[in-house]
């Protein structure tokens, strides 16, 4: 009778996880249309990696660092350093 007990127990466990949906990375990437757009949600910008050395001098404010983020919107990154619309 434990036995059974456990299999359900254990088969329902498994049917409950394979129906849950992991697409939490995919809701946070949004792709801007342009870089006042992403500024709105991202003051600083959005850069690829922490280790990103801005090209254009010194900023104002530090960038969110998100990989998939910067992949959806790099096309906002004229200077090709790894930070998509730095002030």
């Amino acid at each position: 009778m434990k036995q059974l007990i456990t299999i359900f127990l254990s088969l329902g466990l498994v049917i409950g996880l394979s129906s849950i949906d992991f697409t939490v990375a995919e809701a946070k990437t949004k792709k801007y249309k342009n870089c006042s757009e992403l500024n709105k949600d991202y003051i600083g910008g959005v850069a690829r990696s922490s280790s990103a050395k801005n090209k254009g001098g010194k900023v104002k404010y530090k960038p969110y660092v998100s990989k998939e983020l910067y992949d959806a919107n790099s096309r906002l990154d004229r200077d090709k350093d790894f930070i998509a619309c730095e002030r």
